[in-house]
């Protein structure tokens, strides 16, 4: 493993030590003080997509998460077709990994992606949960990809699209500017030219103690995808919840699973 790959994973596991007791990947929220209205173009819902996910072949307590999630519009917006190679990048449990396996369909795939701190964290609740999601090969197109993420390559894809939900703020808050752009290099490798890649976090104000709260503000989130090579492509406001003020933690009680979330569509150039 080169210097740099290492120090790479040597942040990404001191990173969990710090926050993932907290603050579990794929958790919920997030809104609007001060920030600037987000530029929506919004794609239209495949019908047929829409009709999956409302399938009572998904778990109940999954499509009670929808109406705040609102899968569907997100795949939309992030362009995520049939056929597709994806990635769930810190995947935990698989919410938004069953979701991508609708979209990409039969013909797609799917790398569920967790370091080992996800997988034996709150006594392995992710690693269990995925393997109750997996089980009977339920999704034959979706395969796991139990790797450190410093370790992840186009060897492993390349993909055409992927992405995180409510992760980078834990990035960002605990490794600063360098841990953050270093996470988002290592994904931009792993995708193929012209490839995808999506962020869903709570979305933090100005001002505030954000790493406190387990929030980031958008605009540092497009300013370290544009320092990791990305485009910014599309900023969709579907996510808001516009009765959250940003100022409290998004575990406070009437606030997780309400807080406004930003969702930002980065594009590696090329292809």
């Amino acid at each position: 493993m080169n210097t740099n790959l290492y120090r790479m994973r040597h942040f990404l596991l001191l990173l969990a030590a710090l926050t993932f007791a907290a603050c579990s990947g794929g958790s919920e929220p997030e809104q609007a003080v001060q920030e600037e209205a987000p530029t929506v173009t919004e794609a239209p819902v495949a019908d047929d997509l829409a009709s999956l996910l409302a399938s009572d072949s998904r778990a109940e307590a999954d499509r009670a998460r929808d109406a705040g999630r609102k899968p569907a519009e997100v795949i939309a917006f992030l362009g995520i077709e049939p056929g597709m190679n994806v990635i769930d990048i810190f995947a935990a449990g698989g919410y938004y990994t069953e979701v991508l396996s609708l979209a990409v369909g039969p013909d797609g795939h799917v790398a569920a992606q967790n370091p080992a701190f996800i997988l034996a964290m709150r006594d392995g609740a992710n690693d269990k949960a995925l393997n109750e999601r997996l089980a009977g090969d339920r999704l034959a197109n979706v395969s796991r990809l139990d790797k450190e993420l410093a370790e992840i390559s186009a060897a492993d894809g390349p993909f055409d699209a992927g992405m995180t939900a409510l992760n980078f703020h834990d990035i960002y808050n605990n490794g600063g500017d360098e841990g953050a752009t270093g996470f988002l290099t290592t994904i931009y490798a792993a995708l193929k030219p012209g490839g995808v890649f999506g962020i869903i976090d709570h979305a933090g104000a100005e001002g505030n103690d954000n790493k406190a709260l387990h929030r980031v503000q958008k605009a540092d989130a497009i300013r370290i995808a544009e320092a990791a090579g990305f485009v910014v492509e599309g900023d969709s406001g579907i996510l808001s919840m516009h009765d959250d003020d940003m100022t409290e933690a998004v575990f406070a009680e009437g606030v997780r699973g309400k807080t406004t979330r930003f969702l930002l569509k980065l594009r590696k150039p090329g292809g």
